[in-house]
């Protein structure tokens, strides 16, 4: 069944599209036209909307793409899911990488874990690929920068996981290679002195899981959140193991987490190449791991980068901006290099 009736005009870039009668049209334009002005701030053609139908003029490749996301916006109404302001821009910016595999209704209608009223879902093709890889894998590496969901996104699928009894337990494992020699001057126990290390994991895990059930969960064994230095020695069986900040382990560290897989367990291993805090001549595992394991069955790496930042639109900006600078610093030092 199609999703609206496509009319097109010859040469000069002009296409009409009949959104379907049972669709209303504010759930398309959004409150106020709040969607509406989206497109005609982001996408090229220009748009004219007159009752149920939209009409776009422009270049003939404008038009097109302008054409594919408002079928990919009525698409995603269709399915029973509100739009967001969000969520519209995300659709313009997904139509116009032009991916031929996935389309951005399929991304952004793909539900992994409902919780207390909010579902959690991959908001760009880079997380929807990243969450397929999860389910295809036995082992996936995720790697980007901050905001991009790779933690999160692991942590959804492993409650997904164990809420479908696929696994027993979740256990949750990070370094805390930031604290180094100073984490002895903290106060507290040692459990006290670890758990801002560990903080991140738990703040997630609050996000997916009744609060009330966490502290029995805990107890129970049921999941588990440890320092990487707890994982030495352990053969992990039916679990849904996820290391975060891997890039500040060592290739001793990396290969130690890697060998804990036991039967019926899934590894997710997240971080940051560009942040290591590991000390100076000590080789990031995460940074190696991938010229290592590559070609070998049943292990996926995903990349994310700053398009696929769920959390601020400046933080998207931020990480650009970092990126850029950090490219023209090296392009500086090859250049001192070489002279």
């Amino acid at each position: 069944m199609r999703e609206a009736d496509h009319e097109q005009s010859g040469p000069t870039g002009v296409r009409r599209i009949t959104v379907p009668a049972s669709v209303d049209m504010v759930n398309v334009l959004g409150p106020r036209d709040e969607f509406l002005r989206i497109l005609e701030r982001e996408l090229s053609a220009d748009v004219h909307v007159r009752g149920n139908e939209i009409t776009f003029t422009g270049d003939p490749g404008d038009v097109t793409v302008a054409s594919e996301v408002l079928t990919e916006l009525i698409t995603i109404v269709r399915t029973g899911q509100g739009l967001t302001a969000d969520a519209v821009e995300r659709v313009v910016g997904m139509t116009a990488l032009q991916a031929e595999t996935l389309r951005p209704a399929e991304v952004l209608t793909q539900n992994i874990l409902s919780s207390r009223g909010r579902t959690i879902r991959p908001k760009t093709l880079n997380q929807k690929r990243y969450v397929d890889a999860i389910d295809a894998h036995t082992v996936v590496f995720g790697i980007g920068p901050a905001g991009t969901g790779k933690t999160y996104l692991a942590m959804a699928k492993a409650v997904q996981a164990l809420q479908s009894k696929e696994v027993n337990r979740i256990i949750l494992t990070r370094p805390a290679i930031e604290a180094g020699e100073r984490l002895g001057f903290l106060p507290g126990t040692l459990t006290d002195k670890i758990d801002p290390y560990l903080r991140p994991l738990y703040d997630a895990l609050h996000d997916m899981v009744d609060p009330d059930s966490v502290p029995r969960l805990l107890t129970a064994g049921t999941i588990e959140v440890a320092p990487l230095a707890y994982m030495r020695g352990r053969s992990l069986n039916d679990a849904f193991i996820i290391l975060d900040e891997a890039q500040n382990t060592s290739m001793e560290q990396m290969k130690m987490f890697l060998t804990r897989l036991g039967f019926g367990s899934k590894i997710v291993v997240t971080g940051d190449v560009t942040q290591v805090d590991l000390p100076t001549g000590t080789r990031s595992g995460l940074r190696m791991v991938e010229g290592i394991l590559d070609g070998v069955d049943d292990i996926a790496f995903c990349r994310l980068n700053n398009h696929d930042v769920v959390r601020h639109k400046l933080v998207g900006r931020i990480v650009a901006a970092y990126d850029r600078f950090e490219s023209s610093q090296g392009g500086d030092d090859r250049t001192k290099e070489r002279r």
